[in-house]
């Protein structure tokens, strides 16, 4: 008789996480002491962008990731807002783009200098109004250039094309605050949580109400949903919020059926607000909570039991923010052996460049993320499902 071992074979199981040196650090840094339930932060090849605690109006940092170290007190800074900056986010195919909304009804667009921030800048690139109270999230479209989205306390997702086309989104589909939005790989799909209990899924293109879902009932115990995450193309669909014993729980969904979860998982008592980060490439989620010293890694499957425990990442310090860099670390190797092919079970990677426009996604249903894929020798060779 042949043995088999009982665990589950994974390319991920030991996969660990380490914090980076005191060298490698920002030290001096006056993150803001909001509550809202945001990153805080926002990170690409490039810069880091944080929110700062600062008195009459709102401001945030760029830092550049090659120079860290302490910072400047009177490092110069973004602020243009009358009131205080509630979320960041960089442009997926413009490092130099990043937007930003604030309490005074206002989302702004910034082209920040090639050379990092050497003085204030105070005039935006874009000035978007179309709220009329503050406004608390922003998202950019995944796959069309220059789409922003952004909820208020207007109840409204307002989607805009500041270079010319958009959106035209049924705003009225919300009863109460919207707490978080996700789209899926490609951008045909935006899923959203409500104050009011609810997980809604939504076509953004025609604005098309798809789907509801209660999550106050007798299959789901959630008492607060914060968090929803579209994991890319698997058809799933991940919340994290709060159970009626004050657990912190995440439950998965199949995005096709929101009537009751596939899967659902208390994690602790802690109070803090839950961020999951998905890799569509390795299929592997991060969860990663305000507060919390740890960060957890599971691996997404499309099978059952869906999400399996890999380990976690421990640290004696809590978190505020957190935001993921979207690009690969290139490390120098040694091998004793050459080839000259690729396994075929290699991952293709997503490259952010522009796979639609603005003004052509009205047109479109759908349109797919570019994609690297290796080739022959060492060429990387870009494609997609569906030409534009």
């Amino acid at each position: 008789m042949t043995w088999r071992p009982q665990y589950r074979s994974s390319k991920f199981r030991h996969v660990f996480g380490k914090a980076a040196s005191k060298e490698s650090c920002y030290d001096g840094v006056p993150i803001t002491r909001s509550v809202q339930d945001n990153h805080f932060c926002a990170v690409n090849p490039r810069f880091l962008a944080v929110i700062t605690e600062c008195a009459g109006g709102g401001a945030f940092l760029v830092l550049s990731l090659n120079h860290t170290g302490k910072v400047d007190p009177h490092q110069p800074r973004v602020s243009g807002h009358r009131g205080n900056v509630l979320d960041v986010k960089w442009n997926p195919f413009d490092d130099y783009c990043i937007a930003s909304c604030s309490e005074d009804a206002t989302v702004k667009v910034w082209e920040i200098p090639p050379y990092g921030m050497l003085k204030n800048l105070t005039v935006p690139r874009k000035e978007l109004q179309g709220h009329s109270r503050r406004v608390g999230l922003i998202e950019w479209h995944p796959t069309a250039n220059n789409i922003l989205f952004s909820t208020a306390y207007d109840y409204q997702v307002d989607p805009t094309g500041f270079s010319g086309g958009g959106l035209n989104l049924d705003r009225t589909h919300h009863s109460d605050v919207v707490l978080s939005m996700s789209f899926n790989t490609d951008g045909s799909l935006l899923a959203t949580t409500c104050r009011d209990k609810k997980v809604r899924l939504m076509e953004p293109r025609s604005g098309n109400l798809l789907q509801v879902c209660v999550c106050l009932n007798e299959q789901v115990c959630f008492v607060v949903v914060v968090v929803v995450l579209l994991l890319g193309n698997m058809k799933l669909l991940l919340t994290a919020g709060t159970s009626r014993y004050n657990d912190r729980q995440i439950a998965l969904w199949d995005q096709d059926d929101l009537s009751e979860p596939l899967l659902q998982e208390n994690l602790d008592g802690s109070s803090g607000v839950l961020f999951p980060f998905y890799d569509p490439d390795t299929h592997m989620l991060y969860l990663a909570g305000k507060g919390d010293g740890n960060i957890r890694y599971y691996e997404i499957s499309s099978e059952k039991p869906y999400i399996h425990f890999l380990t976690e990442y421990r640290s004696h310090l809590p978190q505020k923010g957190m935001g993921k860099r979207h690009c690969c670390n290139i490390l120098l190797l040694c091998f004793g052996f050459c080839l000259f092919f690729f396994p075929p079970d290699l991952a293709r990677f997503r490259c952010h460049i522009v796979a639609c426009t603005s003004a052509r996604i009205q047109r479109k249903p759908r349109s797919d993320p570019l994609v690297l894929r290796c080739r022959g020798t060492s060429n990387l060779v870009a494609s997609r499902g569906i030409q534009v």
